[in-house]
């Protein structure tokens, strides 16, 4: 490993520090800031032109001046430790432990930026995971190896919902270890302890780990939060064979950090200030989940993000939109009623759960409930709006019984404790009592055998 060091720092704008007159340096690679006083900070390279480097300063640059700065380039880019032992365990962003345990003993490093995934190596998601929420479980379906992210707003409780899933979910195969990788992003103090607490009140916290990024730390460390997660999931999933669910959140406090970098290197902004590689960047963050030939473990990603003034237009749903495979909405106006958790039904999606459930997977059934419930519910909602207008005895006999499935639909089935779990049986009994509102002559999209086995006799 070549080391060189340089006293030819020329600038300092924002977190960057401009060295000139380097030879050698490349792109990514890790560096020592030294101050005269010995005071030394971490940095990394983000662009090389010729003979001058720009260096990202991870503790910010205050009181720092040119003229009093000795840069050594290190030869490596940024790696972490990784180990069995990092399952029960919380770190900062840039993987130091922050709970008062010993070190980590790492038995390798591994580059945060990871390695491309081949192609033609990856396996196609088809297992169903249990979440334990009906609206995700039984309408949006997680799937092994998929990505999907949750669009929230502010005020929303995405964070408790997080947290749930983190709790519950599960492969259904006995046999099969999961592991949760949770990383935290611009967050407030008070959130983080909801987190770490709730991991160790219910007992998540052995099977997780935890990366945490407060709002007051340095924007460059909000940077590699995602990719040292992301690390460590690969290494558990790949290496150690288990089943790994990452939860990224909030993706938005990642960006606006990406943005901020962006503006203090004078890059031209794209949308809303945006760089124009955020796409590529979002990109090299989502497709890091997965499956792959041969190996028994997979990546499942869960990233949230709160959309700026609920806009799914914003560049960053939107673009999130185009490389993940569907979305989980918060309605705003569901938790204006009190309803948690409040999953927005018609406009979410999961683009692979056609894969993850039916006999064998979830139960044969399941499709047929799926498809019925969503199209009950659709029209049970146009009909209450259609009573807002004309009132309610412009409605026929089988629209009021519409509107009370929209109603009970709401108040039963996407409503739920946020410590009840239940299984995927538990929500398909719910669907079909739910269903059980309608005539039998209503339920087109349910098979007649399914409904001779599985739809409530009224007593």
């Amino acid at each position: 490993m070549v080391t060189r060091e340089y006293r030819t720092a020329k600038e300092i704008v924002g977190p960057l520090v401009l060295v000139d007159g380097v030879e050698g340096v490349t792109f990514g690679e890790l560096t020592d800031i030294k101050m005269d006083d010995g005071t030394l900070r971490r940095g990394r390279v983000l662009e090389v032109n010729g003979d001058k480097a720009v260096v990202q300063v991870f503790e910010g640059t205050s009181d720092l001046s040119p003229e009093n700065l000795t840069i050594k380039f290190l030869g490596k880019g940024t790696e972490l430790g990784v180990s069995d032992d990092m399952l029960g365990r919380v770190f900062d962003g840039f993987g130091r432990p922050i709970d008062d345990g010993p070190p980590i003993i790492p038995e390798k490093w591994l580059n945060i930026n990871g390695n491309p995934m081949n192609p033609y190596s990856r396996d196609y998601p088809n297992e169903f995971i249990q979440t334990g929420i009906s609206t995700i479980d039984l309408l949006n379906t997680l799937v092994r190896g998929q990505k999907l992210p949750f669009f929230s707003g502010s005020g929303l409780p995405h964070s408790r919902m997080a947290a749930q899933v983190a709790r519950q979910a599960k492969v259904l195969k006995a046999d099969d270890k999961f592991a949760v990788v949770f990383g935290a992003m611009g967050i407030t103090f008070e959130e983080s302890e909801f987190f770490v607490s709730d991991f160790r009140r219910t007992g998540a916290l052995e099977r997780a780990v935890l990366f945490m990024n407060l709002a007051d730390d340095p924007a460059i460390e909000r940077i590699s939060v995602p990719r040292m997660a992301l690390t460590t999931a690969e290494f558990l999933a790949f290496e150690k064979g288990m089943h790994v669910l990452v939860i990224l959140t909030d993706l938005t406090n990642y960006c606006e950090a990406l943005r901020e970098i962006s503006a203090a290197r004078k890059e031209v902004p794209g949308r809303r200030g945006y760089p124009g590689y955020l796409y590529t960047d979002l990109s090299t963050i989502y497709e890091r989940a997965g499956r792959i030939k041969g190996k028994n473990g997979s990546i499942t990603q869960l990233p949230v993000l709160t959309m700026p003034e609920d806009d799914k237009t914003h560049p960053i749903p939107d673009l999130t939109g185009y490389i993940t495979e569907g979305q989980i909405i918060m309605s705003r106006s569901l938790h204006a009623q009190g309803i948690y958790p409040p999953v927005d039904v018609l406009p979410s999606l999961s683009r692979l759960k056609d894969k993850g459930i039916g006999a064998g997977k979830t139960r044969a059934d399941h499709a047929n409930v799926m498809n019925q419930l969503y199209s009950a519910y659709a029209r049970g909602k146009n009909a209450k709006e259609l009573a807002v207008v004309l009132g309610e005895s412009a409605l026929s006999e089988i629209d009021l019984l519409y509107v009370k499935f929209a109603d009970a639909f709401e108040n039963r089935f996407i409503r739920q404790g946020e410590d009840e779990n239940r299984s995927i049986e538990d929500s398909l009994v719910l669907g079909w009592e739910l269903m059980a509102i309608l005539p039998k002559s209503e339920l087109k999209r349910v098979r007649d055998e399914f409904i001779e086995k599985y739809y409530p006799e009224k007593g």
